[in-house]
């Protein structure tokens, strides 16, 4: 049968032209406003994940204990406040509807109890998904379900979502974190957006309109320096962010790209874990504070000894990190193959200024305060912070052993 199309005309086709008009208006309307929630992330998020130690075998009494062991250890009121459920959360398929499902032996309850358990513990709670066709561990990912996983998510009351880059094949990155990020805006609920793509697609150059964190190199490993396919020790990842992207107004490395409501993140935290030493892990911890990196627990918190609840509720190191103006720290200088100095500038005028023993030997290093004369002017009292006692003044050259893979932190404050 022959059909034809006519054209309407007259009030008919007005009113069709307009209607159009009004939607196209719309869909400008929606583009404009979809961005990603201000006011969230305006100091580098605080918590913990259950990845470095746990991977797969997560539940939810494992989550609880772990909420609670924060708690007693003082860590929630440190400033931890997220629990991330990473990978491995969710049963291997979809509802018929098209849904994620929580695993129901991990979590016999769902996600939605066990949020409104932890807030009522006082937590925020962040869950993993995945911009591909499956997760990193071959659970369902998001691409194609990005609105249906987003409302989802922002029904069970999440805070935080770490977003994954697995089984992507030829997508675009930004193109798909901007589409989660968009999702995640049509949803409703304000939750912060952590982009784990592995710093592949230079997300420091585009990522500070879609999330609030971003990933600068593939996974952390607990060691000093070692490298596998997918992971990496920590010295490793802290080379890489000092080396990418030279600032041209004279700052190294990655830091310019960084600052409140959008950070490097340099992936979770190590400390604690068997592949470090003590001194590794103070070094470690220290290091995350300096470049504003986030600072999320990757540790079993249920079993720690006192020296790493005094590492990771160091509140002097933590309000390094924690800095209003979050202004991320350089490199300022090298002795190679002994040692590296770090420096970065605070509120109201104080400095963080950092030394890190690169060898396998103590060493003595020293710093002559007046070669950092274009970044401290004036004379300036030295607190060293873990140690937590007066360094006397920069009036004089400081000379300190520092043992093998450990720091010095020090804040420097105008002397009054």
């Amino acid at each position: 049968m022959n059909r034809s199309l006519k054209t309407p005309s007259g009030s008919l086709a007005s009113t069709l032209k307009q209607g159009l008009l009004g939607l196209a208006t719309l869909a400008l309307a929606a583009s404009a406003s979809a961005q990603k929630f201000e006011g969230l992330a305006l100091t580098p998020p605080m918590g913990w994940n259950s990845w470095n130690t746990f991977e797969s075998a997560i539940n939810e009494q494992l989550v609880l204990d772990t909420a609670q062991s924060m708690i007693d250890s003082g860590m929630r009121d440190a400033g931890y406040t997220y629990i991330v459920l990473d990978d491995c959360w969710a049963l291997r398929d979809r509802d018929p509807e098209g849904n994620l499902v929580p695993d129901p032996e991990k979590f016999p309850n769902g996600i939605k109890a066990l949020a409104d358990q932890l807030h009522e513990m006082g937590f925020k709670i962040g869950i993993y998904g995945d911009a591909g066709r499956t997760t990193c561990a071959g659970y369902p990912g998001s691409q194609g379900h990005e609105y249906q996983d987003a409302r989802t998510w922002a029904s069970w009351g999440i805070d935080y979502l770490k977003y994954d880059w697995c089984a992507t094949g030829t997508r675009d990155a930004k193109e798909a974190y901007t589409t989660m990020r968009d999702a995640l805006r049509t949803a409703g609920r304000p939750i912060t957006f952590s982009i784990c793509e592995w710093g592949d697609n230079e997300p420091w150059l585009w990522a500070q309109d879609v999330g609030h964190l971003w990933r600068i190199s593939g996974d952390i490993y607990d060691c000093w320096d070692c490298e596998q396919e997918w992971s990496r020790g920590f010295k490793v990842i802290l080379d890489r962010y000092h080396a990418l992207k030279p600032s041209v107004v004279g700052r190294d490395g990655l830091g310019q790209y960084s600052g409140p409501g959008g950070w490097n993140d340099a992936d979770m935290l190590e400390v604690g874990n068997p592949g470090l030493t003590l001194a590794e892990s103070r070094s470690h911890f220290t290091l995350w504070a300096m470049i504003t990196s986030p600072l999320m627990a990757g540790n079993d918190v249920r079993s720690m000894s006192p020296e790493i609840i005094d590492v990771l509720t160091n509140k002097d190191v933590i309000a390094i990190n924690q800095d209003p103006d979050g202004v991320s720290a350089w490199r300022f200088g090298i002795v190679p193959g002994k040692y590296e100095t770090w420096i970065k500038p605070l509120q109201g005028g104080d400095w963080a200024v950092c030394i890190l023993n690169t060898s396998e030997e103590t060493q003595t290093a020293e710093i002559q305060w007046h070669r950092m004369e274009r970044a401290l002017s004036g004379e300036f009292e030295i607190h060293d912070l873990w140690a937590d006692k007066s360094l006397s003044t920069t009036h004089k050259d400081l000379k300190a052993k520092i043992a093998s893979h450990d720091v010095l932190l020090m804040r420097l404050s105008p002397k009054k």
